[in-house]
């Protein structure tokens, strides 16, 4: 089976930016492009098939035609005809809100199907870019609270001056925000639960601010205090380098200017490929050819044993 391209689902912010459409050279008209959903289970917000065979198909549909053939034995019967991961490009042209996903267990007890953890990867952003992650002091639940009221909750955050290359990894329960000038690339659980913690006394186009979620945002967050949030890595080329193993994904990023082949064939499990500089041509073990572009992002199919890729090309590999 042919490696699957999707349509991507833009989404318009209040903190949206301008590059998306650009990076991913669309000839559309929409203003403050916040996010660019690439590959989505989330119910009512599923990615679609862009071409081939199963144009026009929901990816969720398409797992419950294919099943374990699609996204690996053992995924099938852990997510079943829900596509576990969503991956996203992220354009910040104004702060976020400050925010916090719960685990999997405290999500239950909240309602929630399920928690988030996440990862970003940054990308060509502005100059002097921030982020927030992570408490930098420890505070006591109580104490969340009151710097929630008295507007003082980034006192306690760790904040980055972030260049292309940063990698973050948030657990659940890691409070974060993204700041002003970055663009990212981000891999997270299928989940859209968010709880927004302090919002910067910002109003909606109605002229409202926007709700927070104090409460359950206390019972979410992890206190624990780290001294660096930064995921260690040594950029190499030509050979795939680790950036995030646990339970809910394992990404990688290679950076090619030689041919190489990716052998797949022990992994019970869907691939990402998520592009983020240069062009290569792809073929499989089926004899399935596709290119790949910056901004794009492909779906290759558990069956496929190994992945050839000619070209100059940056991008993260990412599984279950």
């Amino acid at each position: 089976m042919k490696p699957i391209k999707f349509n991507p689902l833009l989404k318009s912010t209040i903190w949206g930016g301008d590059k998306i459409i650009p990076f991913k050279r669309l000839a559309i008209n929409q203003e403050n492009v916040g996010e660019s959903w690439e590959i989505s289970g989330v119910k009512d917000h599923e990615s679609i098939i862009a071409e081939g065979e199963y144009a026009g198909t929901k990816l969720n549909d398409l797992i419950a035609k294919l099943k374990g053939k699609l996204v690996g034995e053992e995924n099938y019967k852990h997510f079943g005809n829900e596509f576990p991961l969503l991956v996203k490009f992220i354009d910040a042209k104004d702060q976020l809100s400050i925010q916090v996903h719960p685990n999997d267990e405290i999500a239950k007890k909240q309602g929630m199907k399920r928690g988030k953890t996440e990862m970003w990867y940054i990308m060509d952003s502005d100059e002097n870019a921030k982020l927030r992650i992570g408490l930098k002091k420890k505070i006591t639940p109580e104490e969340y609270k009151e710097m929630v009221e008295n507007d003082t909750i980034t006192d306690a955050l760790a904040e980055y001056t972030v260049k292309e290359g940063d990698c973050f990894f948030l657990p659940a329960g890691r409070i974060h925000s993204t700041g002003k000038g970055c663009f990212l690339a981000e891999i997270q659980q299928t989940s859209d639960v968010t709880w927004r913690i302090y919002d910067f006394k910002r109003k909606d186009k109605d002229g409202n601010y926007r709700q927070l979620h104090t409460k359950q945002a206390a019972e979410s967050i992890n206190y624990n205090v780290e001294n660096d949030y930064h995921t260690d890595y040594k950029a190499e080329k030509n050979q795939g380098v680790s950036l995030v193993r646990c339970p809910y994904f394992c990404t990688t990023i290679y950076d090619l200017n030689e041919p190489m082949t990716i052998d797949y064939s022990g992994l019970d499990s869907f691939v990402i490929f998520i592009c983020l500089k240069g062009h290569a041509d792809i073929s499989d073990n089926e004899g399935n050819n596709i290119s790949l572009e910056a901004g794009e992002s492909i779906l290759i199919p558990a069956t496929t044993k190994d992945i050839y890729i000619k070209g100059e090309i940056k991008f993260l590999e990412s599984y279950i």
